[in-house]
């Protein structure tokens, strides 16, 4: 009997800790990748669906989180982040994470992808990545502080549950809202042709900036232990929609680069 309780315990323990790790949760992160699909050009289509076998970028877009249990793939473990300590605001390499992070991730996906003596294999797994990372940029929260593990350690309640404020925006305002991802990447705002233009301009780098920029407004807008619900969600789920949004334009622009 010890046994069992024992085992299930530490089941429970891992799953909460791979979950508290998590960015954007799924839905997040399908519905990043089917509003790429819906900007992406005749021949990126036609080259990506040769990589994926036919299978779409919302399919694939959590594949960075489901090989974080396999050993084989913990060396990418950091490219999930890029950290800025408070008051920090510039990016350099000198402070950068000497294992690699978000930034240096995009730019190896890039670099493979773009590398017409790549195996198709690597453009599989790194288009896989790039997918993902994209993702990830643009969840605030994973351009937040190393020293409170981006909000991870910033206990609050979401409604009468215990919770933390980077699992609030992976996936609990999302979850809460109740819309599967293709719903959520039909209902994105219409833009015109000079915003999506000015969206995609820029670099890895000038997101990650925008983003940090976001998340300092998300760590000011808790108190630890404080309980959050409606009023949250009223005044920061359009924020969400639209991370998500640039998210999934982003991708698309970076692609269709990719394969014009």
């Amino acid at each position: 009997m010890k046994r069992i309780l024992f085992s299930a315990v530490l089941f429970l323990t891992l799953n909460m800790g791979a979950y508290a790790l998590n960015d954007w949760g799924q839905t997040g992160h399908r519905t990043t990748g089917q509003i790429a699909e819906i900007h992406l050009s005749k021949k990126a289509k036609k080259e990506i669906d040769k990589i994926l076998n036919g299978r779409s970028l919302a399919f694939i877009s959590t594949y960075a989180d489901e090989i974080k249990s396999d050993e084989r793939f913990r060396e990418y473990s950091p490219w999930h982040y890029v950290n800025l300590k408070e008051g920090e605001t510039t990016y350099t390499q000198e402070t950068a994470n000497p294992k690699g992070d978000l930034l240096m991730a995009l730019r190896k996906c890039l670099s493979v992808l773009k590398d017409k003596d790549s195996s198709k294999e690597d453009k599989e797994f790194y288009l896989k990545l790039l997918v993902h990372f994209m993702g990830d940029l643009h969840q605030p929260l994973h351009t937040g502080r190393g020293e409170d593990k981006g909000g991870n350690d910033i206990q609050v309640r979401w409604y009468n549950e215990g919770s933390n404020l980077h699992r609030v925006w992976d996936s609990e305002m999302i979850d809460s809202y109740d819309m599967s991802f293709s719903e959520l990447a039909n209902n994105t705002k219409k833009l015109s042709k000079e915003q999506k233009a000015e969206l995609i301009s820029g670099s890895f780098e000038d997101w990650m900036y925008e983003s940090k920029a976001l998340s300092e407004k998300v760590y000011n807008s808790v108190e630890v232990g404080e309980k959050l619900g409606y009023q949250y969600m009223y005044d920061w789920f359009p924020v969400v929609g639209e991370q998500l949004q640039k998210g999934g334009i982003r991708l698309a622009s970076v692609l269709n680069e990719i394969y014009k």
